[in-house]
């Protein structure tokens, strides 16, 4: 009897071995996954040097690039441009106003050379003017609808294999999982929780300007043509701040604007992960880095060595990129 208890014991802690060993299927064997095994196993290993307490275990991620694909240019870009597109028959002004034109030309010089403060006037513009619950269902609409140019798939089908199985590992040993990202805020919370499992109010992102009305006996917040908030470069630690409230042990980004958030959360005393994702993989995906327009990563891929933050190459350390296409 005792003997087929220790069997039955032994076998269960093999099968246990075996589901964590898998718990991150499409991430190469080798240094990146091991330092991130390591890290989990260590924080959730009571009276190790590396424990860290449930309350405290919050992890980061920026979206766009880290997340999801961002190439050839912002997914939200995408959107706006596509809402600038439906809206255009009610202004047939646009036709000869920049930055309006060019979306609608599709000249994506003229678009390029209208620079942050003609992306503001399209955000504005396609963002503004209707309330929360209006844009959210706009925002679902398209996202239902939408095909990535090039991937020929849906946006929320360009999500990244890996980093999901990531999300999943995390939240089964007790992480909190929050989105950092300079994308709008109110563009991700209608379907980050299918995407990734991220909830919505574990959103942290760029917002307009909103103020509280009574439309027709209901109450409702109303977007307007103003920036509240942007969450990128040194707006994340704040974001994260406000947000969160309590530093995080682990952030994940992918270019130069996530810079600070991976020094503000790494720099802390105690056990700190973080994690770059660089763009290798032109066969698979996009290879990018220290010139590109989008996700621009330099600064963060020259100072990751000294700082302790660990370089996840995409063609080595991922087997693959993009989950099975609906």
């Amino acid at each position: 009897m005792l003997r087929s208890i220790l069997i039955s014991a032994l076998i269960a802690v093999a099968s246990l071995g075996a589901a964590r060993a898998d718990d991150l299927p499409s991430w190469t064997d080798g240094p990146v996954k091991q330092a991130v095994v390591d890290f989990v196993t260590t924080a959730t290993t009571e009276g190790s040097p590396g424990w860290i307490a449930p309350a405290d275990r919050i992890a980061t991620f920026d979206n766009d690039g880290t997340l999801w694909a961002e190439q050839p240019m912002y997914f939200q870009a995408m959107f706006v441009m596509d809402r600038v597109r439906a809206l255009a028959p009610d202004h047939p002004e646009w036709t000869t106003t920049q930055p309006f034109k060019a979306v609608l030309d599709g000249d994506m010089h003229a678009l390029a050379e209208a620079g942050q403060k003609g992306l503001m006037e399209l955000v504005a513009a396609t963002h503004s003017g209707m309330t929360a619950d209006e844009f959210e269902a706009i925002v679902k609409d398209w996202i239902a609808t939408a095909r990535h140019p090039k991937l020929e798939r849906p946006y929320t089908s360009a999500i990244y294999a890996p980093m999901v199985e990531l999300l999943t590992y995390l939240r089964a040993n007790g992480f909190e999982t929050w989105i950092v990202s300079g994308g709008g805020i109110d563009f991700m919370r209608p379907w980050v929780e299918s995407a990734y499992g991220i909830p919505p109010q574990q959103v942290v992102g760029s917002q307009i300007a909103e103020s509280y009305q009574v439309i027709d006996g209901k109450p409702q917040m109303v977007r307007e043509s103003g920036i509240f908030f942007v969450d990128d470069g040194p707006g994340k630690p704040v974001g994260i701040h406000r947000h969160i409230g309590k530093r995080p042990v682990l952030a994940v980004g992918n270019s130069d604007g996530d810079y600070q958030m991976l020094e503000y959360v790494t720099a802390a005393e105690g056990p700190r992960l973080g994690l770059i994702l660089h763009h290798t993989d032109a066969a698979r995906e996009f290879a990018y880095d220290r010139e590109s327009h989008i996700g621009k990563l330099d600064k963060a891929l020259t100072d990751a060595p000294e700082k302790g933050w660990v370089v996840i190459d995409m063609a080595r350390d991922w087997k693959t990129v993009f989950p099975p296409a609906p």
